[in-house]
């Protein structure tokens, strides 16, 4: 049986308080799309099985350490979770149920890729305990398919969606990538107005970063293929601002729209409030307390140490009070209708807000790229939004 739909009251708990999310990264994908820089691999399904197993017993181990409990939120990242089979899925969220608490109206979120979907495969996933589903559409025009290197056409993201719905998914969110090279601003509002006949839950909509070491970096670099300039990027992110605005949606957050504030997602405000989360699977990060980890990024690697009983960890270290607090900021400030809150600072780091960063509030308020709201709240205001990056970055430093 399907557990229950994810509640639609958005979870924004105090970050220290807060039970830990689950994050699961599956490194597999059928292919490597040109523009990504992500931990994934191809051509290693066969790992999969063991993968499998590797990540619950990691949970295992983990729970012996710190058993925490009433788990919100559980996501599959990647990579393309939807190679899984909906049993292997479905192992998971009993592992996370068993051992973490997840609780029976936690959001369960799985990434998918068209391709990876069908109509049985989506009932499967459904009926496994997956309650939202996130698809990397990325674009509907040929010529952003083909230039981003996806795996499916147009008709094929349509077809899925179809069938999600069909299999009782309610709670479903589309990815976009703007800003890729040769895309011109018919192509975008083509996939904005698509966004809206086909209205989803949930849409985040990413400019396309050209990541050093990636084929795309390289194809720009001998000039085969030409990057949008940062102004037209712009430009376009403003379309969409405009385009869901007019629609009703919410911009609650830099690169994410809900279609109603109930559909904000759940996991990802864990992110944004720096609160704790596990994170299980080669090359997963996870923050609990002060303790940052991050996992092997080699999926054999990864399995390896997991037979010999040990954690996986690459790195793991204290987060200074600084960090967290920086941090805090950062993340939060990305949050454009709540903001951080001066209160939560204050109960979860021991430190006023205003006091410890008084000259840059000070600093960025007084040229209208922060503001106060209802009534300890700081966010960015819609200028200040625009130049996110550089407010968030002041508050590391």
């Amino acid at each position: 049986m399907p557990i229950e739909t994810a509640q639609r009251t958005p979870v924004v708990p105090l970050p220290g308080d807060a039970p830990p999310g689950i994050y699961v990264h599956i490194p597999f994908c059928r292919h490597i799309c040109p523009y990504c820089d992500f931990n994934t691999y191809a051509g290693q399904d066969e790992l999969i099985p063991s993968y499998v197993d590797a990540l619950i017993d990691e949970m295992r181990i983990a729970a012996r350490e710190n058993r925490s409990t009433n788990a919100p939120t559980l996501f599959f990242g990647g990579g393309t979770p939807s190679l899984l089979m909906a049993d292997q899925v479905g192992q998971i969220i009993s592992a996370a149920r068993s051992l973490f608490g997840l609780r029976d109206d936690a959001e369960v979120t799985l990434e998918s890729n068209p391709e990876s979907l069908d109509a049985d495969k989506l009932a499967d996933l459904r009926d496994a305990g997956v309650n939202r589903l996130s698809i990397g559409v990325q674009s509907q025009q040929r010529a952003g398919l083909r230039v981003l290197g996806r795996g499916h056409t147009a008709e094929r993201a349509e077809l899925a969606i179809r069938d999600a719905r069909s299999a009782g998914f309610d709670n479903i969110s589309l990815d976009f990538i703007f800003g890729w090279p040769g895309q011109a601003e018919a192509e975008w509002q083509s996939d904005l107005e698509t966004i809206l006949e086909w209205q989803p839950e949930h849409v985040s909509l990413y400019s396309l970063i050209v990541e050093p070491g990636t084929p795309m970096h390289s194809a720009v670099d001998r000039g085969i293929l030409k990057a949008l300039d940062d102004d037209t990027a712009a430009g376009f992110y403003d379309m969409a601002v405009e385009a869901l605005g007019n629609a009703g949606w919410e911009h609650y957050e830099i690169a994410n729209w809900a279609r109603q504030p109930n559909y904000r997602s759940r996991h990802n405000q864990l992110y944004w409030q720096a609160g704790p989360y596990h994170g299980f699977g080669a090359g997963a990060h996870g923050t609990i307390g002060s303790v940052r980890s991050s996992n092997q990024l080699l999926p054999s690697r990864y399995i390896a140490a997991i037979r010999e009983g040990k954690r996986p960890h690459a790195v793991r270290e204290a987060l200074s009070d600084e960090t967290s607090m920086g941090e805090s900021m950062m993340l939060g400030l990305r949050l454009l209708v709540d903001g951080v809150s001066a209160s939560a600072f204050t109960a979860r780091h021991g430190v006023s807000m205003t006091e410890r960063y008084v000259a840059e509030i000070e600093r960025f308020t007084a040229v209208g790229l922060l503001e106060w709201h209802a009534p300890d709240r700081l966010r960015l205001t819609q200028r200040g939004a625009l130049l996110a990056n550089d407010v968030c970055a002041a508050f590391l430093t």
